[in-house]
């Protein structure tokens, strides 16, 4: 389902994630609303329950919606896994 739409310049990133450069500068977004994916992404990292984030979305954004989200950013970190080693320090 990933592909781009030439007419409108957006970008499906899966079945309900999109980036549109018209739509929150190109960041990726949930289908059909301007709720950033990482900002819900920042939601689940800080323990708060889906059924909560949905709510504070105003329930523009679903479950599947957002285990969409939390698979996309998965593969993208182990894709960029080197991108992310930090030098430990020693006490």
């Amino acid at each position: 389902m990933k592909g781009r739409n030439r007419r409108n310049g957006s970008k499906a990133l899966g079945r309900y994630i999109v980036a549109d450069a018209k739509v929150c500068h190109g960041q990726p977004t949930f289908r059909g609303t301007r709720i950033m994916v990482w900002q819900v992404l920042e939601m689940v990292a800080d323990g708060l329950a889906w059924e909560t984030i949905i709510e504070r979305c105003h329930g523009r954004i679903t479950r599947e919606a957002i285990a969409e989200a939390v698979k996309l950013s998965r593969a993208a970190f182990l894709k960029h896994t080197d991108e992310f080693v930090v030098e430990l320090q020693t006490a």
